[in-house]
């Protein structure tokens, strides 16, 4: 029997050895909850990562980790922007309704000035500024932006800059999506600071993925506000995500963090998916600028793919998605850049 030579997503890829080496150590009893050592660990981890006091708490999805974040930023009556592809609306299940008691989703399309699914500020503004300033109209509380976007692109820090410097200036709150936060730090340069900082600051929350990267089932909220901290360990709790074993999961982000396996794990990802972009010429939609790559394709095209057994997703009906992960074999990635140039 031959095995696909997989390329649906890096949320089925398997998990780092490293990691469960982890786990097993921290097979031994423990205070519950937060109170074990490694979860103490994990504040002085990231602040020493970002090079700025952070608090840092585990939780067990990527879903949990952006609305948890953001229902610190923003009120009920509120709203918080994001791109119409965004994560938090396509792919959430209406998590974020639920999180933050039924403040909307305030949607940017690229036709506002954006493109690669990422906002800018001139984007953004096109779309509040016209929300007239009283009680009738949602007002906007927050930004979610996503490092690297829906479409694999890549913010740069001249960008953050621009929307850290825009949401400071409106009073907005600033939240990244970082579920491929490790893939746009690698494409960067390997710079955590620069993947996540404006020129007022780092973000003011990011949501730290692991999973895509070789975890097995911890995410991290990365908070630079001690107040947001302290609200999200409550919110936590009442949102059912205050896992008893908690270890295990701390045990997961620092084998990670350690010797910046997180950055290696990312980079290979990445280069895989420069391989396969090598073959793919002007069928690229978008520049390959993390580990996902999307391709023109028609249906012809993507059932000789499937024949010669690569497996992925169809994207809309002319294109289809690949994404390479941290396990990623160099002779499957080379295999179907050499098979879509074959077309």
């Amino acid at each position: 029997m031959t095995l696909p030579k997989p390329f649906l997503s890096d949320n089925a890829a398997a998990v780092h050895p490293r990691l469960w080496e982890a786990m097993r150590k921290a097979d031994e009893p423990d205070n519950p909850y937060d109170g074990d050592a490694l979860s103490a660990e994990l504040d002085a981890r990231f602040t020493a990562l970002f090079g700025r006091e952070c608090a840092a708490l585990w939780v067990a999805t990527g879903t949990a980790a952006n609305c948890l974040a953001l229902a610190t930023m923003c009120a009920p009556h509120g709203g918080v922007v994001c791109h119409r592809e965004a994560h938090i609306e396509v792919d959430e299940g209406g998590a974020p309704g639920f999180f933050l008691h039924g403040a909307k989703l305030m949607l940017v399309d690229d036709g506002f000035g954006s493109e690669g699914a990422k906002l800018t500020p001139e984007s953004i503004a096109a779309l509040i500024d016209p929300i007239r300033n009283d009680v009738h109209q949602v007002q906007p509380h927050a930004v979610a932006i996503t490092q690297a976007s829906e479409y694999g692109r890549s913010y740069r820090p001249d960008e953050l800059a621009a929307l850290g410097d825009f949401a400071k200036a409106r009073r907005l709150g600033l939240h990244m999506d970082g579920a491929r936060f490790a893939n746009a730090a690698a494409f960067l340069g390997g710079s955590p600071e620069d993947a996540a900082r404006s020129a007022s600051g780092p973000v003011d929350s990011l949501a730290f993925g692991f999973i895509k990267n070789g975890g097995m089932g911890a995410e991290t909220v990365v908070l630079f506000d001690p107040e947001a901290a302290r609200q999200v360990r409550y919110r936590r709790k009442r949102a059912g995500h205050l896992q008893c074993k908690g270890r295990y999961l701390a045990a997961q982000i620092l084998a990670m963090l350690d010797d910046g396996l997180w950055l290696a794990n990312a980079a290979h990802a990445n280069a895989a998916a420069q391989e396969v972009a090598a073959g793919c010429g002007d069928r690229l939609l978008h520049p390959v600028e993390a580990n996902e790559l999307f391709v023109r394709l028609t249906p012809a095209e993507r059932e000789a793919l499937r024949a010669q057994d690569f497996a992925f997703y169809d994207w809309g009906t002319d294109s289809a998605r690949f994404v390479t992960a941290w396990n990623t074999r160099a002779e499957d990635a080379s295999a179907l850049g050499k098979a879509i140039a074959a077309l």
